[in-house]
């Protein structure tokens, strides 16, 4: 039994070697991106253009792939490029280098101003990186380094890609890559070294080509020559007498107006400290041959003015402080605090001593009361005084934050828009602001107010106070005295509070116009007036006014019209016991001059009507929310009928008393001409005669225009009740004005302090005309127009907007302080003025600049001269011109000493094309790169070679 079991009970393990490892997963996985992004094969391309790395277009692609559990990320990055032919591949040949070894000797395109390092290092047009996902994770210890480029030499060789592969190592401030490109028979490998203390004998070119030379090897005799490529790069950051003259306005000096300050009315503009921090130049010596130049720890040729390139480039400061930028942003913050007036004022602050509130349903007839004296001679140092009383008494303060005079300007300024011309017209002061007339109304894109207008004035007065957040309480102080704007209805284009302030314009019109009317008639019917009248009906058609005009019940909105009022009040009482025919025309304006009545035959009158009640937003909307309550339903939709229908039925009742006798269709004719159908018909004897009739519609039953006609009475538009009670409207606006918080205001301005601001940088811009702020002025009032149409937008989209203004602000700033550094203004020679216009352009909308004729060209002798003040002591007499020019070379070159710092960077390139390993191999290109400055040394060679027996 022992020996049957015995096969039993052994055991064969088999290992199954076709399982992958996590490394063969790997390099499958950056195998299968490299065929996704169809980088396999034979890469093509045209030679690259000078400078297309900068003006042409980048772009990246990425990926993610994993090395068992940890992340990895892959990017391709690449320059769109026009596809080649198709014959390219072709003509190519089996003996082509891969198209990123010939960009390795490429001098196009050295030093790019703005580019990835890889590119500006080794100078590629694509290349693919392979780097830990997260930012903390590195790649660190020397093993898993060499596993990573073995992995990419794999995948390479897999898929007969040319494109170079690169692996970051160390940790990512570092910037440290190593690579690997291959070709048929030819592979380059990218290594780099990094280090903080740099060895002396690199410091040089001489050291620099020394390590050169004997990395790459070569066994020729003598060494093929070493293109050179050098740039030094010198750092400007003293500017001298070149400082920035504009210092934050002082809110206590605005009314002397000082310059560089701010004045009431106009927005401030302009940075506090200089925008520009430093100024780079880069001298460069683009093709040197190894021999021609001297380089060492003991002498150097390498004369920044003797430099066949100079470009600049500016580095701006971080966020400068701009004045507009900065109320922009106070102003704001005052839009988000929580306030209320009676916390900030005090609770009842503006009662008198030992009186009650007085009933805001008085309010009305005081702001229509006439003045004592002309709005001119107003004391506002009177009121203001007043108020800064009762402030104080409620405060327990002694002082308010602003003194008299500011509070006197202040209101002045307010008080412009009140004057009036002879013609009763309002008087626009654009002139008094500085304000000219835009072609386009912003304030409708905006929805804020126009330019002219007192509630614009009003955002810019408030914008300017609050600048101090001691003076938030001000700002309920100062508007409540001016309500009066240009006549007209409230402008739905407007803001809410310019609608309201329009609405209550409209309401003391209305109540003025009324008052001045029974002052008129009153005096028209005294008995030295109208000779022959009976002085008791006189006494009673006055008291009829004053019953009129108190009544709570019947409400009068026309005063009087051509026709004799005598006797009709009586004959309209007596109305119901006589037949409308035998009534007397009231309320006739003029003659149609067309129409005929029907029925009687006599020329048919436009009435005078009442005028449709005004309405700002906010009431339309709480309309249509009301009628929408109603519903669908037959009641419901009845209902909505007769409540629209005010306005119709006001205007029958005209019609009626203006044409006693007519009938619905008489009306329909004048009001609805296309709700009455004319045709012409034959009659009985034959003639052909025109006859009308109502419309279907008109026809339906329970038509509401029929109903309202039966129900209207011929009453005159001066003896209907008002469709637009001013006393209850403007009760409602002085209520939503004394219940508004000093926040809700200042968020109700913001866009005419938006608008004020579009309007300051578009005048600055035009003194400047740069064409890169146009386009941002643009996306500004695209953006604006969007988002202040709603009724509360979002505070981040708010924030959006003011970054925009701030961001314009501070590019017109820059392009100030470098005309005044390069003394544009200053420059008497025309055709040197507009280069040098042209050149402080280009500095602020491109990355680096060139500089026309190096260091002799008229941009290039400012630059000489802004260096050289920097390094002169001011104690030592500056140096002639013509000293600085003669002398040796050694006496330059310990003048230079003086007038240009030491290089911040040092950038060299070292390019050649050897045969590598062997004399008899294929002569391929080797590329170096060096940069070395204050912080760190960088080397960043490519070194190809040949495969084909190695």
């Amino acid at each position: 039994m022992a020996a049957d079991s015995e096969p039993e009970s052994e055991v064969f393990e088999i290992t199954d070697f076709t399982t992958a490892s996590e490394w063969e997963r790997f390099i499958s996985k950056i195998e299968e991106v490299l065929n996704d992004w169809k980088l396999i094969g034979i890469s093509s391309g045209k030679p690259l253009e000078k400078g297309i790395f900068t003006t042409g277009t980048w772009e990246e692609k990425s990926d993610e792939i994993s090395f068992a559990d940890f992340r990895f990320s892959v990017t391709h990055h690449y320059l769109v490029q026009e596809p080649s032919d198709k014959d390219g591949k072709e003509e190519l040949g089996e003996d082509a280098l891969p198209l990123p070894m010939q960009d390795l000797l490429c001098m196009n395109n050295d030093f790019p101003p703005r580019a990835h390092c890889l590119v500006r290092w080794y100078g590629l047009r694509e290349f693919v990186v392979i780097a830990p996902a997260a930012n903390n994770d590195a790649v660190v210890s020397e093993s898993k380094c060499n596993l990573l480029l073995s992995s990419v030499s794999i995948a390479l060789g897999n898929t007969g890609c040319q494109v170079p592969l690169f692996v970051q190592i160390h940790h990512k401030w570092r910037r440290m890559y190593v690579g690997e490109c291959q070709g048929p028979g030819v592979r380059t490998d990218f290594e780099m070294v990094h280090l903080r203390k740099v060895p002396s004998q690199y410091t040089h070119l001489s050291g620099l080509l020394d390590i050169f030379k004997t990395k790459i090897g070569c066994p020729l005799t003598p060494l093929p020559p070493v293109s050179i490529a050098i740039r030094l790069t010198f750092v400007l950051q003293d500017w001298q007498q070149y400082f920035w003259p504009q210092q934050p306005p002082d809110i206590d000096a605005l009314v002397g107006g000082e310059v560089g300050g701010l004045e009431f009315g106009k927005l401030p503009f302009g940075a506090c400290e200089d925008p520009i921090s430093e100024l780079h130049l880069a001298t460069t010596w683009p093709h040197l041959a190894e021999g021609i130049i001297v380089d060492n720890d003991v002498y150097s040729d390498l004369d920044p003015l003797q430099a066949p390139q100079w470009s600049v480039r500016v580095r701006k400061a971080d966020n400068p402080q701009c004045l507009l930028g900065d109320f922009l942003t106070e102003f704001f913050k005052l839009c988000r605090r929580k306030e209320s007036t009676d916390e900030i004022l005090g609770r009842s602050a503006f009662d008198e001593e030992g009186k009650d509130v007085a009933d805001i349903t008085h309010a009305l007839s005081k702001l229509t009361e006439p003045a004592p004296v002309p709005i001119p001679k107003l004391s506002v140092t009177n009121m203001v005084h007043s108020a800064k009383k009762k402030i104080r008494k409620h405060r327990g303060v002694d002082e308010s934050p602003l003194n008299n005079d500011v509070l006197n300007t202040i209101l002045l300024v307010s008080e412009l828009s009140l004057h009036m011309d002879s013609e009763n017209t309002w008087t626009s002061y654009t002139d008094a602001f500085g304000l000219e007339p835009m072609a386009d109304n912003l304030f409708s894109q905006f929805k804020s107010a126009p330019s002219d207008s007192l509630t614009y004035k009003l955002a810019l007065c408030l914008y300017h106070m609050s600048v101090k957040d001691s003076t938030l309480y001000l700002i309920m102080v100062t508007l409540l005295p001016f309500v009066r704007l240009a006549n007209g209805s409230p402008d739905l284009r407007c803001c809410l509070l310019h609608q309201k302030l329009q609405m209550l314009n409209c309401c003391i019109e209305r109540k003025k116009a009324r008052d001045e009317g029974k002052r008129g008639s009153a005096s028209d019917r005294s008995p030295g007036g109208a000779s022959g009248d009976n002085p008791d009906k006189e006494k009673e058609f006055g008291k009829s006014w004053e019953s009129w005009s108190d009544s709570e019940e019947e409400f009068f909105e026309c005063l009087s019209d051509t026709e004799d009022l005598k006797g009709n009040g009586q004959e309209n009482g007596k109305k119901g016991a006589k037949e409308s025919v035998n009534l007397k025309p009231e309320g006739r304006l003029h003659p149609h001059g067309k129409l005929m009545l029907l029925h009687p035959g006599e020329p048919l009158y436009v009435p005078i009507t009442q005028e449709p009640a005004p309405m700002t937003e906010d009431l339309l909307e709480e309309q249509s929310e009301v009628l929408a309550k109603l519903g669908t339903s037959a009641e419901g939709a009845h209902l909505r009928a007769r409540m629209q229908s005010a306005c119709l039925l006001s205007d029958m009742e005209s019609f009626k008393a203006a044409n006693p006798g007519c009938c619905l269709e008489d009306f329909v004719r004048w009001y609805s001409p296309r709700d009455y159908i004319e045709e012409e018909v034959v009659d009985e004897k034959g003639n052909k005669v025109i006859r009308g009739e109502l419309s279907a519609r008109m026809k339906i039953p329970s038509n509401m225009w029929v109903e309202a006609w039966e129900t209207a009475k011929p009453v005159p538009a001066r003896r209907q009740k008002r469709l637009f009670d001013d006393t209850r409207e403007a009760e409602k606006v002085l209520h939503y004005l004394a219940v508004q918080k000093p926040a809700d205001l200042a968020r109700h301005l913001l866009p005419c302090i938006i608008h004020a601001a579009v309007l300051k940088v578009k005048e600055e811009e035009a003194l400047e005309d740069i064409s890169s702020v146009k386009k941002i002025i643009k996306q500004i009032i695209s953006h604006s127009s969007k988002v202040l149409r709603f009724p509360s937008p979002e505070d981040k989209k708010l924030e959006e907007i003011i970054a925009q203004i701030m961001s314009v602000e501070a590019i017109i700033a820059r392009a100030r302080s470098l005309k005044a550094k390069f003394g544009v203004e200053k420059c008497e020679n025309e055709e040197e003025k507009e280069d040098l216009q042209r050149f402080v352009n280009s500095l602020l909308e491109q990355p680096e600049v060139s500089v026309v004729g190096a260091g002799r060209g008229p941009a290039g002798s400012i630059i000489h001269k802004l260096f050289v003040n920097a390094q002169r002591v001011p104690a030592v007499p500056p140096l002639e011109e013509e000293l600085r020019r003669s002398g040796s070379q050694e006496e330059r070159r310990q003048g230079l000493q003086s007038e240009f710092p030491p290089p911040t960077g040092r950038e060299v390139i070292l390019r050649t094309s050897v045969p590598r390993p062997a004399p008899y191999s294929k002569a391929l290109p080797q590329r170096m790169y060096s940069v070395l400055t204050r912080e760190d040394f960088r080397l960043a060679g490519a070194f190809s070679a040949d495969t084909t027996f190695f």
